[in-house]
């Protein structure tokens, strides 16, 4: 080989080591990170779903008493589906919850 192959492949060498170690592109995001995806945090996710489900167990309670009281404005039908929207999401919630509890379980478990 002569000495211009050598330099030219000891700079292309160079040259992907540089890369290898610059963080850009995909490969330098960490794990938790998606390319052009706003950052969460878990715990904001979190607040806000419980906030959401307890917001639907009130408004059923308070359209479940108007309904006891007479209110002409809302119907049986009405009523049931709102009922019915809050149970479920107090399901999922609770379904989340179990899941949580097991992963931190299963992590807690493993060996160091």
């Amino acid at each position: 080989m002569s000495d211009m192959n050598i330099n030219q492949v000891l700079a292309q060498m160079r040259a992907m080591e540089a890369q290898a170690k610059a963080p850009t592109g995909p490969e330098s995001l960490s794990v938790n990170e998606v390319p052009g995806a706003q950052k969460t945090d878990f715990s904001e996710i979190l607040v806000n779903s419980i906030n959401s489900v307890n917001e639907a167990s009130m408004n059923s309670s308070a359209m479940a008493r108007e309904f006891e009281k007479g209110d002409s404005g809302i119907t049986m039908a009405e009523l049931m589906i709102n009922m019915e929207k809050a149970s479920v999401s107090f399901q999922a919630m609770t379904s989340v919850r179990n899941k949580l509890l097991t992963a931190y379980q299963e992590i807690m478990n493993m060996p160091v």
